[in-house]
């Protein structure tokens, strides 16, 4: 049961303090003190937009997460959710990864687009052609997420989005500079994408397991950020969301995505 605390004087502060806490530590919680635990989807982005100042960090780049109607059933919200990603937890191709204090013990696989152009808060939302027309390069991505909460499977909605959406560590592999003609970006939802696991375990699955298509993804990230404020700034990077089922992974194994014509990626796990 969570101990009851005076109200802070201000508790998105004091959500942020406890959440970053918890994460540079590897520790984790049942939920948000009352006194500070947000209760609307608008307090639980207040909370997450805290978290820079609170890690010291910049953002490197921005994740959804559910993009899955069988990811969202699984963590019992309406919809994706969108969280940053920070500067000192971003890894290249061939990193490894510590799983010691990771509750969730996955590899999701998935299309990162890297941004050339500013996308800038505002009312009227992006059109695919405009957020395409921002794309400089597609990258193979592995991200390894992790939620502060110990059953983030019931946090809800608002819970999880200050605690970013379940970020933690990502893997970005090379850029392959692309622009917005490019046939291929129209194909994204047909690609297959071919996971290959150290004790002889081959997932697979597709862009369409992305709301769809990765594109989509994507543009319904620019207009999350968009409609609530928030900017997609140019040498940023979206990734866009498990294409194959996120696999469980163990110390001592590893795992290899190969994307097609995006490349491919691999990370081990002590």
């Amino acid at each position: 049961m969570t101990p009851t605390h005076p109200t802070p004087a201000d508790p998105a502060r004091a959500a942020a303090d406890l959440l970053v806490g918890h994460w540079q530590r590897g520790e984790h919680l049942d939920a948000l003190p009352e006194a500070c635990r947000p209760r609307t989807l608008d307090e639980g982005r207040a909370v997450q937009g805290l978290w820079a100042e609170v890690v010291g960090d910049r953002i490197a780049g921005w994740k959804i997460a559910a993009t899955s109607t069988a990811g969202q059933a699984h963590i019992a919200v309406s919809g994706p959710l969108a969280g940053p990603v920070f500067a000192r937890r971003v890894h290249g191709d061939g990193a490894t990864m510590d799983l010691t204090h990771n509750g969730m013990k996955v590899a999701e696989c998935e299309v990162v687009f890297g941004i050339g152009r500013t996308l800038a808060p505002r009312a009227v939302p992006y059109a695919r052609a405009e957020v395409l027309a921002a794309v400089a390069a597609v990258h193979p991505g592995i991200e390894v997420p992790d939620s502060r909460f110990r059953a983030f499977e019931r946090a809800g909605e608002a819970q999880l989005i200050a605690d970013c959406a379940c970020c933690n560590e990502m893997l970005v592999g090379a850029a392959v500079p692309i622009d917005a003609q490019d046939p291929r970006l129209a194909a994204l939802p047909a690609l297959r994408v071919q996971a290959r696991t150290c004790d002889g375990r081959t997932p697979a699955g597709l862009g369409s397991n992305v709301l769809g298509d990765p594109v989509e993804a994507l543009v319904w990230l620019v207009n999350e950020l968009a409609s609530t404020g928030r900017t997609l700034a140019a040498g940023q990077w979206v990734t866009t969301g498990a294409c194959v089922p996120p696999i469980p992974v163990l110390p001592g194994q590893s795992v290899e995505a190969d994307f097609g014509w995006i490349g491919r990626i691999g990370a081990r796990f002590v």
